[in-house]
């Protein structure tokens, strides 16, 4: 095409006249008319303007020779991302497994689309798999509760509070001489335990045991430090051991979404008071951290908002992490923030829950926040895990399995016995039994039960026992600080962290534990 056609044919796609063109290139009509019969042809500055006018390029324009001119020209082609570059917690269609799994765990009639969704899950990433992502989460979306399912697990707080036990514990005041050592006790209890399962989040127990055991810590009694990890140890595992975060390389406590969120929910309450709504947390996570900060649900839940769906529907929406972990996570300043009320602390804890998770996702939380509460005013772990559960739906697969271990315990089994029992009941080589609310709450359980009120040999239980590392440690070691104060945490766990936490929240980086506890203690005692 030459150049008289080509300036023709892009002034008549664009739908304007001769005199248009040539009062946007500065020049007369009958120039354009000329340029487009081919009896003249600008000169190098009337091309240039051409050329932006109609956003091409001068090779493109004046000698077609320039293989961007079809793209140009053409408006309607298919845009698709690249897949590739997605990460799988922002690509629904790669997870289709999760979501089997998931929905049917939650009794949902889809039995009959198992081998779709397992054929799908194979396809390679691509918009041929995302078209049928879509329309099988429509079919999650509207499908019925099966025959025969017999749990009874609401989302909406107030049908949870209809569905919890009878027997509710009673607002206590706790002990304001105290109050501090136990706040400041589980602000450093959950950064220690955290730290002691960070370097090994993700590792599986089929090399988390030899590991301890070559390094002579098995049963687990302390960190693991860097300076035992040679090269010999380390070539013979799999997981990646080097470059991490050990007690002997660090000198404040480093960065970790679970000692993250900890620290938002203090700029939550700052920012909104106590009275703050599911979308004032949506704000918070859209206005304080980058998205790369969160994971699975919370990942979702981020983008959702990013998208303009809102708390109860961006915990919905293509979320296959629906009930996993990241809620009860995120529950313990709201049980810092109310000693001796564990039915305030569960119900802030659902505030939070609810913009990420449903079910499960949302009573693990509840239930660790009402632990936390209760730890503050009540000496008797059995009675503090009882007073977790009292926050939930006594019909919920969360209770069900925590009585089971309560009852592991109470009959006398050894913790061995009944972490083989959690292990036998979750596969913590899936994503989906690994990252679950119930599996690691069920640790939870085990660890404070079995710890024998030892804050160290409790977090060592959570930790060597696999699965969420990081998140067990940071949980068990949280309800024992603040149960049994800081007097209460034997100085070998809180010295190599000099008193400092990092964070990734804007504004805030590093901060003092024993600022944040006494910051925490006021609103504790408004």
């Amino acid at each position: 095409m030459n150049l008289s056609a080509t300036l023709g044919k892009l002034r008549t796609d664009l739908g304007i006249s001769q005199e248009k063109l040539a009062e946007l290139v500065g020049v007369s009509r009958q120039a354009v008319q000329k340029w487009e019969s081919g009896t003249a042809a600008p000169d190098l500055d009337n091309l240039m303007k051409i050329s932006r006018c109609f956003n091409i390029s001068l090779d493109a324009l004046a000698f077609d020779s320039d293989k961007r001119t079809s793209e140009e020209l053409k408006f309607d082609r298919k845009l698709s991302p690249q897949y590739s570059t997605l990460h799988e917690w922002e690509n629904y269609s790669t997870q289709l497994n999760t979501e089997l799994v998931q929905s049917l765990e939650e009794g949902k009639d889809i039995a009959q689309y198992e081998d779709v969704f397992r054929a799908a899950a194979k396809l390679p990433k691509g918009d041929a798999k995302k078209q049928i992502a879509d329309v099988l989460f429509e079919v999650v979306l509207n499908a019925g509760t099966r025959a025969g399912y017999t749990y009874n697990e609401p989302s909406d707080l107030e049908t949870i509070k209809i569905l919890r036990p009878n027997d509710q514990p009673e607002k206590r005041q706790p002990n304001t001489d105290k109050l501090y050592s136990k706040i400041y006790g589980a602000w450093v209890g959950r950064t220690c335990g955290c730290l002691l399962g960070k370097p090994i989040e993700g590792i599986r127990t089929n090399e988390l045991v030899p590991l301890l055991k070559q390094t002579g810590n098995y049963p687990m009694k302390r960190y693991i430090l860097n300076s035992e990890l040679t090269d010999d140890i380390c070539d013979q595992f799999n997981y990646r051991l080097k470059n991490k975060c050990y007690p002997d390389n660090i000198s404040f406590a480093p960065v970790d979404d679970d000692t993250n969120y900890t620290v938002l929910a203090s700029v939550l309450i700052d920012r909104y008071g106590v009275d703050f709504t599911p979308w004032d947390v949506s704000r918070i996570w859209l206005d304080y951290q980058p998205k790369n900060a969160y994971c699975t649900a919370e990942r979702v839940a981020f983008c959702n908002f990013v998208k303009g769906y809102n708390p109860p529907e961006s915990a919905i929406y293509k979320n296959p992490y629906r009930e996993w972990i990241g809620a009860q996570i995120r529950a313990d300043y709201f049980g810092y923030i109310n000693p001796g009320n564990p039915e305030l602390a569960a119900e802030m804890a659902w505030r939070d829950a609810s913009i990420s998770h449903i079910k499960n996702g949302i009573y693990g939380e509840m239930f660790a926040a009402a632990m936390i509460a209760e730890a503050a005013v009540n000496d008797d772990i059995h009675s503090i895990i009882e007073t977790g559960l009292s926050q939930i739906p006594e019909g919920s697969r969360l209770t069900e399995d925590v009585k089971a271990v309560i009852a592991m315990f109470d009959d006398g089994k050894s913790s061995e016995d009944c972490f083989a029992m959690i292990h036998k009941k979750w596969d913590e080589y899936t994503g989906h039994g690994w990252c679950h609310t119930i599996s690691n709450a069920m640790i939870v359980t085990a660890a404070l039960l079995y710890g024998g009120n030892d804050y160290g040999r409790s977090i060592c239980l959570a930790v060597q026992t696999g699965f969420d590392t990081d998140c067990n440690g940071a949980t068990v070691g949280s309800i024992l600080g603040m149960k049994n104060g800081i007097e209460g945490i034997q100085p070998e766990w809180y010295a190599p962290i000099n008193d400092t936490l990092d964070t990734s929240i804007f504004g805030v980086g590093k901060v003092k534990l024993s600022d944040m506890a006494a910051k925490t203690l006021k609103i504790a005692t408004r």
